[in-house]
C-alpha cells in the first residue's frame, strides 16, 4: 500500500491491535483469468500456529469461509494472498487549521498484510479453530456448540474450508496528520466530539501522544 515514511507505524503491538480490535479483512487473490478475487473474512490473529508451531515474526491469521465460495478453491491451492485489515477511519476537515490554504483529507489506521496460506484438513483442527473464533466474539457460545449433535456439527464443519495464514510481510498505516502538529489540538476536538470512528481516532492521538502535554506544576 502507498505509505509515506510519516504514516509508517513500525511497531507490531499496534498492527496486531488493529488486527484484534478490527478483524473483518479483505483477502485478495488472483482468479485464473488474472483478476484479483475477493473476500471479506473475519480473522483470527494469533503468535502461534494452530498446532503451536512456530510462527513468523507478525504471527499467523486464522479463518475460514464457505466451501461454496468460489475463493476458497484458489485459498487450497497452494498460494499467497493479500490481506487488508481497516481501523477507525473518518474525514479530516481543512477547518482543523489556522492556515486556509488547506484541502480535506482523510484519516485511517490500517494493517495489509502478504500471506502464505495453509489448509486445515482434519475435522478436528477445524473445530479448534471455530473455537478461537468463538472465543474472540462470543465465549459463552462455545458451551452451545458442544452440546449441538454430532451431525450437525459434523455437516456445518464440512461445509467450510479453513485456513492459516503466515504472515510473511506486514505493514501497518496510521494517518493522523502526524507532521502537522499544529492542527493536532483542533483535530482532536473535533474528532472527540464526533461519530464512534471518529472519537476512537481522537483516543488513537491520546494513546499515541499527539497532543501536546500541559506544563507541569511545581
Amino acid at each position: 500500500m502507498y505509505l509515506p515514511k510519516q504514516f509508517n507505524n513500525t511497531d507490531p503491538a499496534i498492527a496486531r491491535r488493529i488486527m484484534r480490535e478490527h478483524p473483518l479483512a479483505s483477502i485478495v487473490s488472483v482468479g485464473d483469468d488474472g483478476f484479483p478475487v475477493l473476500s471479506h473474512i473475519p480473522l483470527h490473529w494469533q503468535a502461534v500456529s494452530l498446532w503451536g508451531e512456530p510462527a513468523s515474526e507478525h504471527g499467523v491469521l486464522l479463518g475460514h469461509c464457505a466451501r461454496a465460495n468460489p475463493h476458497a478453491q484458489l485459498l487450497a491451492s497452494p498460494s499467497q494472498a493479500l490481506v487488508s485489515f481497516m481501523g477507525p477511519q473518518a474525514y479530516m476537515s481543512p477547518g482543523v487549521y489556522a492556515d486556509k490554504q488547506r484541502v480535506p483529507t482523510w484519516s485511517y489506521l490500517a494493517v495489509q498484510a502478504k500471506v502464505q496460506v495453509r489448509i486445515i484438513d482434519p475435522q478436528t483442527d477445524r473445530d479448534r479453530l471455530l473455537k478461537c473464533l468463538i472465543a474472540d466474539h462470543e465465549p459463552s457460545y462455545a458451551q452451545q456448540w458442544r452440546e449441538l449433535p454430532a451431525s450437525y456439527t459434523a455437516a456445518m464443519l464440512n461445509g467450510i474450508v479453513a485456513f492459516e495464514m503466515q504472515i510473511a510481510d506486514l505493514q501497518c498505516a496510521v494517518k493522523l496528520n502526524q507532521h502537522r502538529p499544529e492542527a493536532h489540538v483542533a483535530m482532536h476536538a473535533a474528532y472527540a466530539a464526533g461519530t464512534s470512528s471518529e472519537q476512537a481516532l481522537s483516543r488513537w492521538m491520546e494513546e499515541l501522544g499527539l497532543l501536546p502535554q500541559a506544563p507541569t506544576k511545581v
